[in-house]
């Protein structure tokens, strides 16, 4: 393996090849079905899968097959099949379902314009992660090109991640004889702490997402007639919040969504916030004179990865400031958003919260709950020898420092399901989501020489698998 042609072959692929078909796939409002339920007649996603195919037929390695599932009913799914020539079985992931908009990109950027700006590509998707297929395939035609004897490679790319991937079950036994039993899962959708080495990532947090609505009124009426003997909607969905938060530290109160967190994952958060400092928190857009939850930074690391957490992340029943009148309205309805422990069962999480909510409901108010599809988080088995040299040797090869680890605060359904599904393999969860790249969020960014650089560490790591030590 010569790592500087390997390097520069990957750099050359994506400046010719790889960026501006991703400039393309930003400018489609490719919303997830949660987001989009009219995802079909929109025609987005076909648009994406059909420019996704096209690339990848005219890209892809020789004697491979690329495969398009369009199941009705259901979201598309792309496999690339790609033969080895040695033992085992390498799979790869990736999705090109998009987060919504949201509000507050700065001026000159839009989440569906592509702009290229200090070596970052910004819009929706980019990083979050359209990117992975075409960084999958740069990473085995570099390989190839230079004799490397290759395992067989499935990249497997599907289009509801956004949505807890509801339709990948599915898929996951319908192709079954096309997927294959992997031994090495490299998933591309996934963080990074920093942008100057490999980051692997060692746990995911599970997710309950549910929207909430507490009616106490059947009609609006004047505040100066009814507050004081109604109560406020609002203020019963703060009641039914504080079942499960404690208000002032964010803690999650109910002792069966808590877990006891591994001594070895808060060691991995030790030597991560050793590297990192204060930019473990420095990064995040505050606003002047704001602080976090804790000065303590392991702490913050730990709330973020392995602890229950709320977020309110919509609501309905609200008026806008300016058509506010002096009613006291009859229903208020927030979206919830329930960030899970890595070993909590989503489905008995879920039940807690249902629970919690409906139960001996404030002043015999009206209260209903409609749960999204749950997702259970995902911890990654102890790694091999061999991989856990191939990581650390790529970052040095590429980086010139060493891979670092990592929980994640977020949620990919995708690798709970492998885990239980092929519980002998092995994990490398990466990705381009470093600081201030802002996935889901305004101002999203591909980071172009990161991603670069991840694509050759991919590369170094497939070189290097050995199957079944």
């Amino acid at each position: 393996m010569n790592t500087e042609k390997l390097t520069q072959e990957i750099n050359t692929f994506w400046d010719n090849h790889i960026l501006p078909t991703i400039s393309e796939y930003i400018k489609y409002p490719n919303k997830s079905p949660a987001f989009d339920p009219d995802w079909k007649v929109n025609g987005f996603m076909e648009k994406v899968v059909d420019l996704a195919s096209v690339w990848v037929n005219e890209h892809k390695p020789d004697n491979s097959t690329l495969h398009v599932y369009r199941e009705e009913d259901r979201t598309p799914i792309l496999i690339l099949d790609v033969p080895g020539n040695s033992e085992g079985t390498i799979l790869m992931y990736g999705h090109l379902d998009k987060q919504p908009e949201m509000e507050g990109w700065t001026e000159g950027l839009e989440p569906w314009k592509p702009v290229l700006k200090d070596d970052k590509l910004y819009g929706r998707g980019g990083a979050d992660d359209g990117y992975a297929l075409f960084a999958s395939v740069c990473t085995i035609n570099a390989l190839k090109h230079q004799g490397i004897s290759l395992p067989r490679i499935v990249v497997l790319i599907e289009c509801s991640e956004e949505s807890g991937s509801p339709d990948l079950p599915f898929y996951m036994d319908h192709c079954a004889d096309v997927i294959g039993s992997p031994d090495l899962v490299i998933c591309l959708d996934s963080g990074a702490g920093n942008y100057e080495q490999f980051w692997t990532t060692t746990s995911l947090r599970g997710l309950i997402g549910c929207t909430l609505r507490v009616d106490i009124l059947t009609e609006g009426i004047h505040s100066g007639g009814g507050s004081g003997i109604a109560s406020s909607s609002f203020r019963i969905i703060r009641q039914l919040l504080s079942r499960l938060e404690d208000e002032k530290s964010g803690q999650i109160i109910v002792e069966d969504l808590r877990v006891n967190i591994p001594d070895k994952r808060i060691k991995e958060v030790q030597a991560m916030v050793d590297v990192l400092g204060d930019e473990v928190f420095k990064t995040l857009p505050w606003t002047e004179n704001a602080i976090p939850i804790t000065d303590d930074k392991v702490e913050m690391v730990l709330n973020n990865t392995w602890r229950s957490m709320l977020s309110v992340v919509g609501a309905d029943g609200l008026p806008a400031v300016k058509d506010g009148g002096n009613v006291l309205r009859p229903y208020t309805t927030v979206k919830l958003s329930l960030r899970i422990p890595p070993t909590l069962e989503a489905i008995s999480a879920q039940k807690i919260v249902n629970e919690l909510l409906i139960n001996n409901p404030p002043y015999g108010a009206a209260i209903s709950v409609e749960f999204e599809e749950p997702a259970t988080g995902w911890e990654a088995p102890p790694l091999t020898k061999w991989l856990e040299d191939a990581i650390h040797q790529a970052s040095l090869a590429v980086f010139n420092k060493p891979a670092l680890a990592m929980g994640e605060g977020g949620t990919i359904p995708f690798m709970s399901m492998l885990g239980e599904k092929f519980p002998a393999a092995q994990f490398v969860i990466t990705g381009v989501l470093g600081p201030q790249s802002n996935a889901h969020g305004p101002n999203e960014f591909l980071h172009i020489p990161y991603a670069k650089k991840l694509t050759a560490c991919v590369g170094l790591i497939i070189e290097s698998f050995k199957k079944d030590i």
